[in-house]
């Protein structure tokens, strides 16, 4: 993500724009594809921190070639488009989010048969202020509840306030521009628990994890709000993932812990696969 998880992607990202690329998911030259798939949104789309990157991607997009909407692509044998990218917020539906990443918008038109996206994190900054602010104070305060007390309602307002209507008018220019499309919303895993931390592996404080954990759930509620509101399904990942946060095993975590570099806080291999199949038994 740019502007939520990505605040590393960005200090990282000094490379030029990274436009859509299309997947044959038939390369074999048979029969073509008889679905046009659409794979938009954010770093959790894009699949941040796998590799390799697709051909056209770099460190501004992050578009590893193992992300859900590929993955998918590759289930259904559908040709795909996919223009997912670190940092989207909604206003990258609409606007060039850097210099040659044109709007995702454009990826879709009136023959796109399916759309499947992850998109509302970066709005507003929360997950970036959460996670940011979240692991700065919990270094400090690592019993207490520095973030809570720091941030109070500022965040959950702002996914009501500002969030919400975004990704509803979002999500509507979808249904727009996409009239025949099946549209697929897939909500976020959990990146921690619901009140036991690790916090070696994610430096959030005690009294921190439930406050995380309550700001994700939101997120998740109003993700699904907006989908609701506009006829697009909502695929839940949250509920699948909790036995396989950031402080699972290595094994079974979907989310990989903090570290330098793309890809802290972001779905693993496992994360993205866990992700592809549950829209996958969401189409069938």
């Amino acid at each position: 993500m740019r502007r939520v998880f990505a605040g590393a992607v960005a200090v990282l990202l000094a490379l030029t724009g990274c436009a859509g690329d299309v997947d044959q998911a038939d390369p074999a030259g048979q029969t073509a594809p008889v679905t046009r798939q659409a794979h938009l949104g954010d770093s959790f789309a894009a699949g941040t921190g796998l590799r390799p990157l697709v051909a056209d991607s770099s460190f501004l997009c992050q578009r590893a070639d193992g992300n859900y909407g590929r993955l998918v692509s590759r289930g259904r044998g559908t040709e795909l488009t996919d223009v997912s990218c670190a940092g989207a917020t909604t206003e990258d539906l609409t606007a060039a989010q850097y210099e040659g990443v044109g709007p995702q918008l454009a990826a879709l038109d009136a023959d796109t048969d399916l759309v499947t996206l992850t998109l509302g994190g970066n709005d507003a900054g929360v997950f970036a202020t959460a996670v940011g602010e979240c692991t700065r104070l919990g270094r400090a305060e690592p019993a207490g509840a520095p973030c809570a007390r720091a941030q109070g309602q500022t965040l959950l307002t702002a996914l009501d306030t500002r969030t919400r209507p975004a990704l509803t008018r979002g999500l509507r220019a979808i249904v727009e521009r996409a009239p025949s499309a099946r549209v697929l919303v897939v909500g976020y895993p959990w990146l921690l628990p619901p009140t036991d931390g690790c916090f070696a592996q994610v430096p959030i404080a005690a009294g921190d994890v439930p406050y995380l954990h309550r700001l994700q759930r939101r997120l998740n509620a109003v993700v699904a709000e907006a989908a609701a509101a506009t006829g697009a399904t909502y695929v839940d990942v949250a509920g699948p993932s909790a036995a396989h946060t950031a402080c699972a095993a290595d094994d079974q975590r979907w989310i990989a812990p903090l570290r330098s570099g793309p890809g802290s806080l972001h779905p693993t291999e496992l994360g993205q696969r866990a992700m592809a199949d549950a829209v996958l038994a969401a189409l069938d």
